[in-house]
């Protein structure tokens, strides 16, 4: 019994981070109707760019991790102004094309550097020894992660309920020109998405290198493997987003758990969000949350 709850343990923490980088997806297909390919180079930025600032500056790296969501935050603004601000009104198919060669771009630059082709790992802060519940352990690494991931997801739920930003960028992701007609600019709301998104996937690389390490291989695969996650939960739905990270992270685990080295299978962990993927597309198009709306012909 103490292994299931093990499972569970992990499975919730996989989760949590999977919600987090989610997030940010979810946030900028809420606005604009637009799905970033290249979010996973951005989370990768957002870890590496809090590792330069603790280990090369010696930052605290408390400070090294705000300064990062800081950075990335005026970075992804940067992007969305530059590259994808001219193509209002394109076609989407372009708008995708632009953030796949965007991701392509970030690639090689990243890969110029010694992040691309090293592996590296944050200062150790915290103690080594793993709490221990019932049989059951978590490390201090782990349970401080999830308990930012959660405070995090927390505080982008207040801002979108609560602030006038917040409610600004949920009425643009309604009806853009119903938006227009009572003062919102949407270029500025279309910023401001991409930005949010660029803060939450730095706090989300920040976390998965220092529970996995500095691999970039690894920190910029999240941004493919939480598709599944986000269509699960819903295109444009941050509770669909919470709730299907949790749910995608327990699958992940329960498969290596009990079906790895079973029946001739291994690696079930990394295919299972692609098959719940495909059952999710015939089955429920518009995920658990997602909001199937109705055009008037």
């Amino acid at each position: 019994m103490s292994y299931f709850f093990q499972i569970v343990v992990s499975g919730i923490v996989v989760g949590s981070i999977y919600a987090l980088a989610a997030l940010g997806l979810v946030l900028v297909y809420k606005s604009s109707r637009v799905a970033n390919f290249a979010h996973g180079q951005i989370i990768a930025a957002g870890a590496f760019i809090t590792y330069f600032l603790t280990v090369t500056l010696a930052i605290p790296i408390f400070f090294s991790f705000l300064a990062s969501m800081i950075i990335t935050f005026f970075l992804a603004m940067s992007v969305e102004r530059i590259f994808l601000r001219r193509l209002i009104g394109e076609p989407i198919i372009s708008v995708i094309m632009v953030t796949i060669g965007l991701g392509s771009i970030l690639d090689g630059l990243i890969y110029l550097t010694p992040f691309g082709s090293e592996n590296f790992s944050f200062p150790t802060f915290l103690p080594h020894e793993p709490l221990s519940f019932g049989g059951v352990s978590i490390s201090w690494t782990q349970l401080v992660g999830v308990i930012i991931t959660f405070i995090l997801i927390g505080g982008f739920s207040w801002f979108f309920k609560k602030s006038t930003v917040g409610i600004s960028m949920r009425a643009v992701s309604d009806d853009q020109f119903a938006s227009m007609s009572v003062g919102i600019s949407v270029p500025k709301v279309f910023g401001l998405a991409w930005a949010t998104a660029g803060l939450s996937a730095a706090a989300a690389g920040c976390i998965i290198g220092n529970i996995t390490g500095l691999n970039f291989d690894t920190l910029h695969s999240f941004g493919i493997v939480v598709f599944p996650v986000i269509i699960l939960g819903g295109l444009d739905s941050i509770l669909g987003a919470v709730v299907a990270g949790i749910i995608m992270g327990l699958i992940q685990q329960f498969a290596s758990g009990y079906l790895d080295g079973n029946f001739g299978l291994f690696g079930t962990g990394d295919v299972m969000p692609y098959i719940i993927l495909l059952i999710i597309l015939l089955f429920k198009p518009h995920g658990l949350f997602g909001i199937h709306e109705i055009e008037r012909v």
